[in-house]
């Protein structure tokens, strides 16, 4: 019992301290709540963000200030087809003493920190948008034959723009699962809109304070995943993920013949993170089936693909994914 009130006093702790990060958030990146919410999610759950959306909707202005509000060390890469793995990584360079002696000298590339913007990542290559695989699974990277362990927490923010797509790269499936939500970035409300011409055209900038530290964050991390989630939360996670696999039996009709090929067990591993992460920000000691389809659609539209003849049709794959979580929510409901 003592356990379990500590357990309780420690996430209503943190829910008010979260409370406080995404006040100081909304104070520099204002409105879009729910982008605010899954870029936090996704370093409560200790994964990583891809961020989607037209230029000019904040996206850098949002992660700089992350930066900021979680106390992490943070670096920005402007990926270009001319990047290359060594300019993410570092590289090693001979290096001559004062004595006249040579050694080999390994130059720390921009990807050792705590927080990593990749402002643009469809932009490289597949060789460069390579390199951050290793990281961004085992959070280490190794250079000349040596693993080099990366900041500790590490996470990536990676933005891509979905209109322009000449000269652009698009990311292979295995660098897409490894990100833990998609962030669709939209056009601000004509209210909100207002707000942000109000308070960035003036004299002064308005600031963000820190509220947590490194620790603080994994301590935090640590915490969500100790959250209890229910057996119906469970099985309805079960049930979504394996209903937008075309191949299953028992998927349904809709998704046999739109969907190419669905998401893997990584998808559920995601939502039973991000439906306690999401529980959390809203003060909540644990997460709810309605928790799952919000979550639905962030965690697995980029580990799905519609077919052919669904992109011909001009098919929506988030609001699939969202039908399909509602309809297994009623099932449940009935059952």
């Amino acid at each position: 019992m003592v356990d379990a009130a500590n357990l309780v006093a420690d996430i209503e702790a943190l829910g008010e301290k979260l409370g406080q990060a995404k006040a100081s958030i909304t104070n520099r990146f204002i409105g879009q709540e729910r982008v605010v919410d899954l870029t936090l999610a996704a370093l409560l759950c200790g994964g990583h963000g891809l961020l989607v959306g037209l230029p000019g909707l904040g996206k850098t202005r949002l992660v700089d200030t992350l930066s900021t509000v979680m106390g992490l060390d943070g670096n920005r890469i402007q990926f270009t087809p001319d990047l290359m793995p060594a300019d993410i990584l570092g590289s090693e360079v001979l290096e001559t003493g004062a004595d006249g002696s040579r050694a080999f000298k390994f130059i720390e590339g921009p990807i050792f920190c705590q927080l990593l913007m990749a402002d643009e990542i469809n932009r490289a290559s597949p060789r460069t948008q390579s390199a951050l695989l290793q990281a961004m699974q085992e959070k280490e990277v190794t250079v000349a034959g040596e693993h080099r362990k990366l900041g500790t927490p590490f996470h990536v923010l990676a933005t891509q723009n979905p209109i322009e797509q000449e000269g652009t790269y698009p990311l292979p499936e295995a660098q897409l699962d490894r990100f833990l939500v998609q962030i669709d970035v939209h056009y601000p409300d004509r209210d909100t809109e207002r707000d942000i011409l109000l308070a960035t055209t003036g004299v002064m900038d308005a600031q963000s304070t820190t509220v947590f530290t490194a620790q603080e964050l994994l301590d935090a991390q640590t915490l969500l995943r100790r959250m209890p989630v229910g057996e119906g939360v469970v099985e309805m996670i079960l049930d979504l993920v394996r209903a937008c696999r075309p191949e299953y039996p028992d998927a349904p009709q809709i998704i046999k013949d739109t969907v190419s090929w669905g998401p893997g067990p990584r998808a559920a591993q995601a939502l039973m993170l991000t439906v306690r992460a999401q529980a959390l920000l809203e003060g909540r000691l644990a997460p709810s089936p309605e928790d799952v389809v919000r979550m639905a659609r962030p965690v697995l539209i980029h580990r799905m693909a519609l077919s052919f003849s669904a992109r011909a049709r001009g098919d929506d794959l988030g609001a699939l994914i969202e039908q399909t979580a509602e309809s297994i929510t009623r099932t449940q409901a009935a059952a």
